[in-house]
């Protein structure tokens, strides 16, 4: 059970009452990320993130923001996605005021100070040659470039190093003046505190916050044609894949059978890839398979990292459990699946930080909020039929796509394995 109140400055506020836990979460989501931005300020939602835990006028440094929540036990952290960012804190409910206090005074009083956006400068370009010298990462930010041809969904999320380097202060505080407005931000909270008393603990906060500017909107995504394969060739062990097919919004219908779908191909160590890519053929020590689903797309993306001389035999065998889903589920995988979904949703449940982030991250894309017992029924309700109708119509051959990070020549016809 939650409970809704919107302020008068239009900020959203939800709270959870957990009574048995002693922790407080509070997740704050904005509304913006890396598909709001256009190529030349690409990774601005990302540094703007980066600075608001620089320092504020009442704690001038990082380290300040940092010891007055680790000071008492707690966690505080961040992170930009491609359609929103979430800043969250995690303290025993004696410190909830305190956290409160830190997470609004870096949203609404960061410095943005000259010195500090030049240090963090240097810190993202770093953080972006990390990643690309990650061929684990490397090979996933490929693979949105082939998803999402052209389009800021196929773009890293803390953009280039050139964009990186162009942004100016000016840049993120207009940027952030409007996108970080309180009509696009929900507060949720999740512990053993009345709903009352956290509206008015935030009111006292956050009540005086007016957006003044329009809020920009996202660039809508049309598929379009493009390259099926992209083979970068490393000097690495392994090499590393992705396997992948344009999948389903969040708003869907259909999205929750792609997510069992999902469960039965490649999540946890019963699956289908794990049993036979693994445990069968040896091929792979780590294979698995997830779904992401947008405001207006989505994808089923299989990743794995593979013998390079084992390449061709690794991608006909992971085609071939693609190709199976195809066929009827048999009942008893069926049922284990949907134990298996409404498991683990039941466990991640049990913690306030997660319960917070449910209703927040629902709120903010969706505007509504299904309760676990709303999810749980609607995996129930899933047949069989429904996933094989749905394997049919979305596992289409012209519609795989297939990244490679290592030791494989560019012109390797691995093009011509893309077949269900």
């Amino acid at each position: 059970m939650y409970q809704k109140t919107t302020l008068d400055n239009g900020l959203r506020v939800i709270t959870a009452t957990m009574p048995h836990t002693r922790a407080v979460s509070i997740c704050i989501f904005i509304g913006t990320g890396s598909r709001y931005e256009n190529k030349a300020k690409a990774g601005i939602s990302h540094f703007i993130e980066h600075l608001c835990f620089r320092g504020t006028h009442k704690r001038p440094t990082a380290r300040e923001i940092s010891t007055a929540i680790e000071g008492v036990g707690g966690i505080i952290n961040a992170g930009t996605d491609k359609e929103l960012t979430i800043y969250w804190c995690k303290v025993g409910k004696p410190h909830f005021s305190l956290a409160l206090d830190v997470l609004a005074d870096m949203l609404l009083h960061s410095r943005f100070n000259s010195e500090d956006i030049e240090r963090e400068r240097q810190v993202i370009i770093e953080e972006i040659n990390m990643s690309k010298d990650s061929p684990s990462q490397r090979v996933d930010m490929l693979i949105d470039g082939l998803l999402w041809p052209g389009h800021p969904l196929g773009r890293d999320i803390a953009g280039s190093k050139e964009s990186v380097l162009a942004i100016t202060r000016n840049a993120m505080l207009d940027y952030m003046a409007s996108q970080y407005q309180p009509k696009n931000t929900v507060i949720s909270i999740a512990g053993a505190l009345r709903h009352r008393e956290i509206v008015t603990a935030i009111n006292r906060s956050m009540g005086s916050w007016a957006g003044r500017q329009s809020h920009t909107g996202y660039l809508a995504y049309k598929p379009r044609s493009g390259r099926r394969l992209h083979i970068e060739t490393r000097d690495t062990e392994q090499a590393h894949l992705c396997l992948a097919l344009p999948g389903l919004p969040l708003s869907h219908p259909r999205r929750f059978v792609l997510d069992l779908l999902n469960i039965i191909l490649g999540e946890g160590m019963s699956s289908r890839l794990f049993t036979e890519i693994r445990d069968r053929l040896g091929l792979a020590y780590s294979i698995q398979s997830y779904v992401e689903h947008f405001l207006d797309s989505g994808s089923v993306t299989i990743h794995a990292g593979v013998e390079p001389e084992k390449l061709q035999v690794a991608i006909k065998a992971i085609l071939e459990q693609l190709s199976r889903l195809r066929e009827p589920i048999p009942e008893p995988e069926l049922s284990k699946a949907k134990e298996l979904s409404k498991g683990r949703l039941l466990l991640r449940m049990e913690d306030s930080r997660s319960v917070s982030g449910w209703m927040g991250g629902q709120e903010l894309l969706t505007g509504r909020i299904l309760s676990v017992d709303d999810v749980l029924s609607i995996i129930d309700a899933i047949t069989a039929d429904e996933l094989q109708n749905s394997a049919r119509e979305l596992l289409a051959e012209s519609r795989l796509r297939l990244t490679v990070v290592g030791p494989v020549n560019s012109d390797s016809p691995l093009g011509e394995l893309l077949k269900l």
